[in-house]
């Protein structure tokens, strides 16, 4: 019976490192599963709260996180979990019967070999780390016969400020990746757990929000979410109006300054274990001079993804921004899915004969096929600008792509004269994709959520395009510093540069400086007068892995860059994809001889989807795969108390 613990065990480590290749993604909801007579009952529940509290440019958040097992059997579940662009995570707390469980971040396969030691023991665990970039899979282990397991996290966000009003946002659902070369990729992908578990109701969720602005309001609202606010002045206590709602697309929180209370150019400063992190705003002149001509390309995702809501707001953006175009202006545009398909062989000037053409042939588009995002990409920089004209990209898509590192070397590598606007597109756009891509690129993003929100976003779009502000951006700290971005962007009109950087001391003045069409620009700020704030270390820790990151994707030593960012993870507390959070209780809880099923918990489809493009996995991988585990589990004779089924931990 040891021999065949030791087996198990080391199943379930292989199922947790390889489970992405077995089966669609799947994030927080409520699941049923059929008994051995075909009855569906209730199994798991998972019911989501969210509390923020935001001070000036950063916001800190949990998210407490509930099942509660209604069967009479022991279970695990896991399920994936998006978080919002540059979150932070840092912290994580298991209760369960009265007692907490504290989180500690370990190294990644330290803390895999921890929860599965602990599962196998019968021992409640829970251990947390990065799918891929802002996505986070957490594994719960044991939860007994009707019992409620809460799970905690914390992180730390950057507010986003622009044209005039605070934004934060958070995915309470995302869009499924496609990936290349994978077949049927945007006709979903069947379980291949041993437990029969689908998806019997849409997963909801509480947001409350303690908001302390630093200037008076002139109005709170979302685009996405009737709200429910209380309080006056700076201040203000915001929740869903309709309490709980469906996890089906994100949220977004914005507020505006009164006139007169608009923000200026600061920097905030937190001193953390001897050392000064501060976070400076600078807005760019109100000045500008008249528009240049430009040479716009046009390119819309048209892959299966985008299938619904999602491919009428890409085609009625680029209606709009054909609509926009200036005699004077050349352009082109290109769709994309299986194939990459360009209107013009090659920019043409803006006749009104081509824009009619244009708008005739992107109203005729229909969503369909996998996503060959880097070949559009490509095809979309390839070309070099007209003589005198500014040349920019403007990028309509979801962000459904499994490639994305891929992605980002070939905008760094192609992009020459040009700039890339990304415009991110459904109820669930991938963010992290979106806005890296446009800070790569040099330009700026905008996400749009709803049909009836294109005009108003498209409008600021294309405004923006019109008002380039400044380039050549180069800022000068007092003394070391190291900063983050450190690429700076260009600016445009209404848009500030954020930049977060670690410094022996908030002394002296940041001068900033750049250049516009007319003449150079500079500005400073004192750090001597730097405004208190909590989070800002962490956040900047944060920055750096993820520079570290794509340091290491470019080719850089990997075992230097992964001990970099293991050793900057353990001294900030947050997890990377080489650190994780294990929360583990001492005793066993379990039975020895307790059959434990593991579950996937379903999230709740975008708003807008007509069907779920998942991963699929070629069936090599999947023989590969079965391989692998096949020889881990002959080679492996880890002790357990107990056998269970084996389940799939992804």
């Amino acid at each position: 019976m040891r021999t065949w613990h030791g087996i198990f065990a080391a199943w379930l480590l292989a199922a947790f490192v390889a489970g992405s290749a077995f089966a669609q993604e799947s994030g927080f909801g409520a699941v049923s599963a059929r008994d051995a007579h075909g009855a569906e009952f209730d199994l798991a529940a998972l019911d989501s709260e969210i509390d923020y509290a935001i001070g000036g440019l950063v916001a800190e958040a949990r998210i407490r996180q509930r099942f509660v097992n209604r069967s009479d059997g022991w279970i695990d579940a896991t399920y994936l979990l998006p978080l919002p662009e540059g979150a932070a995570v840092h912290d994580m707390e298991l209760r369960v019967g009265g007692r907490t469980i504290v989180g500690e971040i370990r190294e990644k396969e330290q803390a895999r070999a921890e929860f599965v030691e602990a599962a196998a023991s019968g021992r409640r665990a829970s251990l947390v780390e990065t799918s891929r970039a802002q996505l986070f899979r957490t594994a719960v282990a044991n939860i007994g016969p009707g019992e409620a397991i809460e799970v905690e996290l914390r992180w730390w966000q950057p507010i986003a400020y622009r044209d005039g009003r605070f934004s934060l946002a958070l995915p309470l659902t995302y869009t499924p990746r496609f990936e290349p070369g994978a077949p049927n990729a945007d006709a979903g992908a069947g379980h291949a757990s041993t437990d029969d578990v689908h998806a019997v109701a849409a997963p909801t969720v509480r947001v409350n929000v303690a908001l302390d602005a630093g200037v008076a309001l002139a109005g709170i609202d979302s685009p996405t979410h009737a709200l429910k606010t209380s309080g006056s002045g700076s201040r203000r206590q915001i929740e869903f109006a309709d309490g709980a709602v469906p996890a089906d697309r994100d949220f977004v929180l914005e507020w505006t300054p009164l006139l007169g209370a608009m923000p200026t150019s600061s920097v905030l400063v937190e001193p953390w274990n001897g050392e000064a992190y501060a976070m400076a705003m600078l807005l760019p002149p109100t000045q500008l001079p008249n528009p240049l001509p430009r040479e716009l390309i046009l390119v819309i995702d048209t892959s299966g993804s985008m299938e619904g809501g999602s491919i009428e707001q890409a085609k009625a953006a680029l209606d709009l921004a054909l609509q926009s175009l200036r005699p004077s202006d050349r352009f082109n545009v290109i769709q994309f899915n299986s194939v990459v398909e360009p209107l013009f062989d090659a920019a043409v000037a803006a006749t009104p004969g081509d824009v009619r053409l244009a708008r005739e042939w992107v109203a005729r588009l229909q969503a369909t096929g996998g996503t060959e995002m880097g070949l559009a990409l490509q095809r979309a920089l390839a070309a070099q600008a007209h003589p005198g004209y500014v040349r920019q990209v403007v990028f309509a898509t979801d962000g459904a792509v499994d490639d994305a590192n891929g992605l980002y070397d070939a905008l760094e590598r192609g992009l020459g004269d040009s700039r890339l606007f990304a415009v991110g597109i459904g109820s669930a756009p991938n963010a992290h994709f979106i806005e890296r891509a446009a800070r790569l690129g040099r330009g700026s993003s905008v996400v749009v959520r709803r049909l009836e929100e294109v005009g108003e976003r498209m409008r600021e779009l294309f405004a923006k395009l019109d008002r380039p502000a400044l380039r050549d951006l180069a800022l000068a700290w007092p003394a070391a510093a190291e900063s983050y971005p450190q690429q700076l962007p260009d600016l445009y009109a209404g848009e500030p540069l954020l930049v977060v950087a670690r410094l022996g001391a908030a002394h002296g003045e940041l001068k900033a400086s750049g250049a516009s069409v007319d003449a150079p620009w500079s500005a400073s700020l004192s750090l001597d007068r730097a405004t208190p704030a909590s989070g800002i270390a962490r956040l900047w820790a944060q920055r750096k892995a993820d520079e570290l990151q794509r340091r290491l994707e470019r080719g850089e030593d990997v075992e230097a860059m992964r001990a970099a960012i293991v050793q900057l993870a353990l001294e900030h507390h947050i997890v990377t994809p080489y650190t994780s959070l294990i929360a583990v209780e001492r005793t066993p809880s379990a039975p020895a001889d307790a059959e434990v099923k593991s579950v996937r918990i379903a999230n709740g489809m975008p708003e807008g989807s007509l069907g779920f493009a998942a991963t699929a996995t070629p069936a090599p991988l999947e023989i590969l795969s079965g391989l692998v585990l096949l020889a881990l589990a002959g080679a492996c004779a880890t002790v357990a108390r107990r056998p269970r089924r084996l389940g799939e931990l992804a």
